[in-house]
């Protein structure tokens, strides 16, 4: 329980370190869209599938301005990380989100 704690703190931490004031709204629509609408826990796994939803914003409102190739490459490489990213917890999300309705339906 104190491990979650401590965590929790490091990841609220990071949280107002990282991100600017528009992305820490774009953060908590997305984080309150997938709890309230989609049903997902609160988990240190949807906090990083919302950072990272986030940095891919982020990545975004910076593609206009980078001409150079070089800078482009690096863009769209760090894109795809992003993405991959993005992928891995949202497949996290969705099997607790699995594994969560089907110890509901057992108790049943």
């Amino acid at each position: 329980m104190e491990n979650d704690q401590v965590l929790n703190e490091a990841l609220k931490k990071r949280f107002f370190e990282e991100l600017t004031d528009s992305e820490k709204h774009f953060f908590l629509k997305k984080a309150k869209e997938l709890v309230y609408k989609e049903g997902y826990l609160v988990t240190e796994d949807l906090f990083y599938y919302c950072y990272f939803i986030t940095l891919k914003e982020r990545l975004r409102g910076t593609e206009q301005d980078i001409a150079d190739g070089l800078l482009r490459y690096i863009r769209a490489e760090a894109r795809k990380e992003i993405e991959d990213e993005i992928s891995l917890y949202k497949s996290r999300l969705i099997k607790k989100e699995t594994t969560q309705n089907n110890s509901s339906r057992l108790i049943e």
